[in-house]
């Protein structure tokens, strides 16, 4: 009779165990115990019990030794295929830029020259190589796009019109006097602006047109010390600032509500002029 494993007599029963030599073999037990010597046969079942759970437990040992070595075995080759190069230090790193050691603003030769340096030198090494070209590659389609859509750099814009002769040659025809007198000049223009502004009359702010350039010449004066540059200066300054600020008010400032009347125009020039007259009066050398 057979079940589930065992081979049983009226006698004797088989316990099929696994072996770590023999695969699975049959261990005979009795399947009733002698009356005369109970304890004896007891014993010896317990002596067949333990002998059973060491051979599978050597069993089980075995079978976990070949996994291993079989873990092992793929390991190394994967390892032989490197051939034991020196593995890519920057291989992790996100920034294809840093992993190349690279600035943003590189070259393509620059960027070529970087990726054929670090092929030479990891070449051996699978992955680290595959690192490399994956980053040459991102940096490459980034400055494809750039060109095909390229973008205004606000900054660099800026910087190469400080840079352009004609700002250089204006910017060199000022200078920031002391604080008193920028303080001093800024109190008379900005009361002349509100008496404009308070007191227009029919004939327009010709009185306050008068005296802004009158002050104007005082404070060149003031700076400079010397009567011909004064007069250069300020009468240029005064023809310029009025001639400008009348273009501005035709072609570019729309009309503004709050100032009302026949003579808003000429009120909004001079507001203007008084705004370039105090930059030249300040700060011209």
């Amino acid at each position: 009779m057979s079940v589930s494993g065992l081979i049983a007599s009226p006698s004797r029963c088989c316990l099929r165990l696994p072996d770590c030599n023999q695969g699975f073999v049959c261990r005979k037990v009795p399947s009733t115990p002698i009356a005369s010597k109970p304890k004896a046969k007891f014993g010896k079942l317990h002596l067949e019990r333990s002998r059973l759970t060491v051979s599978f437990r050597r069993w089980k040992m075995q079978k976990t030794h070949l996994i291993k070595c079989a873990m092992d075995a793929s390991y190394g080759d994967m390892a032989s295929e490197s051939g034991g190069a020196a593995m890519f230090p920057r291989i992790n790193v996100r920034d294809p830029y840093k992993r190349l050691g690279i600035s943003r603003e590189a070259s393509e030769d620059e960027i070529q020259a970087a990726r054929n340096f670090l092929i030479s030198k990891y070449g051996g090494h699978k992955p680290s190589v595959d690192a490399i070209e994956a980053a040459h590659d991102k940096i490459i389609m980034q400055k494809f796009y750039e060109r095909k859509n390229p973008k205004i750099d606000i900054k660099k814009k800026v910087r190469e019109v400080k840079q352009s002769r004609v700002v250089q040659a204006v910017t060199s025809r000022f200078q920031t006097p002391a604080t008193k007198f920028i303080v001093k000049t800024s109190i008379a223009f900005i009361v002349l602006g509100v008496l404009t502004v308070l007191f227009p009359t029919e004939e327009g702010p010709t009185l306050q047109v008068a005296i802004s350039l009158i002050a104007t010449f005082y404070f060149i004066h003031d700076r400079l010390k010397s009567k011909i540059r004064t007069l250069l200066y300020g009468a240029g300054a005064f023809i310029f600032s009025w001639f400008l600020g009348t273009f501005l008010m035709v072609s570019v400032i729309p009309p503004i509500p709050i100032l009302k009347g026949p003579r808003s125009f000429e009120v909004l020039t001079s507001l203007i002029t008084y705004v370039l007259l105090w930059v030249s009066s300040t700060y011209l050398k």
